[in-house]
């Protein structure tokens, strides 16, 4: 995988247990101690490692026998005396606490004076794998897979099914659950999720864990029986987002006179020309428009980026495609590149099929029809058609809500669009009823607002920790549209 391939993982577009003991140097059990590689990159700075055992299926749904699983867990403690901690649950499904090394400093502004704790989901990172040959981060691609890795690791999975279903979102929720329940409490304890991480921060609570003092849930999912917003629906999701920058552009009189048309006619003109005009296909990452678009809303410096483009290429030229592109790896290596950054894509495959598909039964050609005459698409509902893996039962948590919840945040993008605005507001109205939930949603945002508008995400954040009122119920994204040549 290449450098920029790489970047374009961590940006989001794609969607063990052997590594630990080189991460975590002689940490054993529930105890931290100095990190071996926190000399070696400078965000890894001062952050302390520990191992913890925890049971191989504590659902006991797996239907098999189980070994314990190891949980790779990193901390950043708070300069000085300590407020409490923060535990920061990675998205996904897939990626690990990597997630968010590369953004503590964004972090310590919005937690001030508070641990930051962030736990390896199992099978990721360097906590158990579901493929440990293929997964460890000494084989041929690292943590992720390459090569004849792939065939390997899912014969291994598809050969043993109780061993592939004690990776479920269930016994994740056990692991956080227990990682809590054992970890030594100074000051408050609060939770932040992000996407599939608010869902398993969700289901933590669900299963009982306590002594929780506040959550905040950045890019809260849909309820799990939201027929308009599960993961089979992306690419509708995705369009109708993108749809939103285009008319954004038509109401701004300056973009629109930029393009001198409305932006998406241009846009569906430029889609025709690129049919038959093979150079300039070429010059687009994957040489597809409709994806590339998609996968750039996530990054909204580049979505304001479109309308210009796409006078560009209509004009044969290239030179702002260029510039999106430039502007998306710089976003994505803000996050960092570590070993076990990569996401293990088995994983993602697994719960995403079991959790978060309601239409298991779509085939590819079911998913190009339904794709047929959108202008934005993704590429998550054709992954899920056929997954390849076992994928598990749903058990009693699926979509059962917290009977209590503490404090909660949540910070929305309106122009998500992976989990939409509109799905989140109708989760958070029902987790209303288990206890008080705020909402601060951000004008002309995106996906992941810590990291695409850590401004609003750190003055959201730093009021909820405090106690204070929310600042605005509206943050702002003032960057909409750049200035086209």
């Amino acid at each position: 995988m290449t450098k920029s391939m790489r970047r374009l993982v961590l940006a989001g577009w794609i969607l063990g247990a052997a590594g630990a003991a080189g991460a975590a140097g002689a940490a054993q059990g529930a105890a931290f101690q100095p990190c071996d590689d926190a000399a070696g990159k400078p965000a890894l700075a001062g952050s302390l490692c520990a191992v913890e055992q925890v049971p191989g299926d504590p659902s006991g749904l797996a239907g098999a026998p189980a070994a314990d699983v190891r949980l790779f867990v990193r901390k950043f403690p708070a300069p000085g005396k300590t407020r409490g901690q923060v535990w920061l649950i990675a998205g996904g499904p897939g990626e690990s606490g990597a997630s968010f090394y590369g953004l503590v400093p964004q972090l310590r502004r919005a937690f001030p004076g508070f641990d930051l704790v962030m736990p390896d989901h199992r099978g990721t990172g360097f906590s158990t794998r579901l493929c440990p040959d293929e997964e460890g981060p000494a084989s041929a691609g690292g943590t992720a897979l390459a090569g004849a890795e792939w065939a390997s690791c899912f014969r291994r999975l598809n050969e043993n099914p109780a061993y592939a279903r004690q990776f479920s979102e269930t016994n994740a929720a056990h692991d956080l659950k227990a990682l809590l329940e054992r970890s030594p409490r100074e000051g408050k304890t609060f939770l932040y999720g992000v996407s599939y991480g608010t869902q398993l921060v969700l289901r933590t609570l669900a299963l009982g864990a306590a002594d929780v003092d506040g959550v905040v849930l950045d890019s809260l999912v849909p309820l799990q029986d939201d027929a308009t917003a599960d993961l089979s629906r992306r690419s509708l999701v995705t369009d109708a987002v993108g749809r939103a920058w285009l008319g954004r552009c038509d109401s701004d009189a300056h973009c629109r006179g930029q393009v001198g048309e409305p932006a998406e006619t241009a846009y569906r003109r430029l889609l025709v020309r690129l049919e038959s005009d093979t150079a300039l296909r070429e010059a687009v990452p994957g040489k597809n428009l409709r994806r590339f678009f998609g996968a750039m809303l996530d990054v909204p410096v580049a979505a304001a980026m479109m309308p210009h483009i796409v006078k560009d290429m209509n004009a044969g030229k290239g030179g702002w495609l260029k510039h999106a592109i430039g502007a998306i790896e710089h976003e994505a290596a803000r996050l960092g590149s570590f070993p076990q950054s990569p996401p293990s894509i088995p994983l993602v495959s697994m719960i995403s099929a079991a959790e978060n598909n309601l239409r298991p039964g779509m085939r590819a050609e079911d998913v190009k029809a339904e794709e047929k005459d959108l202008l934005f698409v993704s590429p998550l509902p054709a992954l899920l058609v056929e997954p390849g893996l076992p994928v598990y039962a749903r058990d009693a948590q699926f979509n059962r809500p917290p009977a209590r919840l503490p404090r909660t945040l949540v910070i929305q993008a309106a122009l998500d669009p992976k989990t939409p605005h509109g799905a989140a507001l109708r989760h958070a109205e029902v987790l209303r009823k288990a206890g008080p939930v705020e909402v601060t949603t951000v004008e002309n945002g995106a996906h992941f607002v810590l990291w695409t508008m850590p401004s609003c995400f750190e003055q959201a954040a730093r009021a909820f920790v405090d106690g204070a009122p929310q600042p605005e119920a509206v943050c702002r994204n003032q960057t909409v549209y750049v200035t086209g040549s």
